[in-house]
């Protein structure tokens, strides 16, 4: 081997053992990018997934209710929190983003208008109910019994509308977005919804939001998927 080909053979060494060191460092930049739970996801799946939130807290209320009327212990916490978190992520986030994005595309199109304006009426009932759950859960109007129970009523009536807002949602009208709209159109307009959750709920958003779902239910004792399996 002359002294060329030893010099060729050096540099040949030096760079592919910074190849073999910086492997390690790059698998684990594609494994994360890979397990991105986000990556692919429409405008119509995000706002499904939300809508797993809100039946989250549904449940919490329902639990908050046949407590209340059992006459078992339960504190206004449990309300006024749950409450709290359907007023910033259910109506300020995802709800605003339907107003904003996608109820427009079909009032453009002259597609189901009349289930828009329904779903948009439901909207500002619902906000309405908040408030009323709000104000009945603070500590001192807790404690008077005939609030207790005007706080049971609001809780249902805000499931009953929202059972069925929420299913019709994601049975007929996110569906039908993708026969209004291009592929491109409705990637961006998850792109656009994505920024906004960043702005009002700030980074992992979404994330956060599921993690105040689940402290309340680890608190009700609703926590474990399991107990909800009927018994033979």
């Amino acid at each position: 081997m002359n002294a060329r080909e030893k010099v060729d053979r050096r540099k040949f060494l030096v760079a592919t053992t910074g190849l073999v060191a910086a492997a390690p460092i790059l698998a684990l930049a594609q494994a994360k990018e890979e397990i991105n739970p986000d990556e692919g996801v429409t405008a119509p799946e995000d706002l499904m997934k939300e809508h797993g939130v809100l039946n989250r807290c549904l449940l919490i209320y329902e639990e908050g209710m046949r407590r209340l009327q059992k006459g078992d212990d339960i504190t206004p916490e449990v309300f006024q929190h749950t409450a709290q978190l359907i007023r910033t992520f259910v109506e300020e986030y995802h709800e605003k983003n339907e107003e904003k994005y996608i109820f427009p595309e079909f009032e453009r199109a002259k597609k189901l208008v009349d289930l828009v304006e329904v779903l948009k009426t439901q909207h500002l009932a619902g906000r309405d109910v908040t408030a009323q759950i709000l104000n009945l859960s603070q500590p001192d109007r807790f404690r008077s019994k005939d609030n207790r129970n005007k706080l049971v009523k609001a809780c249902g009536n805000f499931i009953r509308m929202y059972r069925p807002h929420e299913s019709r949602e994601d049975t007929v009208l996110f569906p039908a977005l993708r026969t209004i709209l291009k592929p491109k159109q409705v990637a961006e307009l998850g792109d656009r919804m994505e920024e906004d959750e960043k702005k009002v709920l700030g980074e992992e958003g979404f994330e956060k939001s599921v993690d105040q779902v689940a402290t309340i239910e680890k608190q009700l004792g609703i926590y474990e998927l399991s107990q909800f399996t009927p018994k033979a």
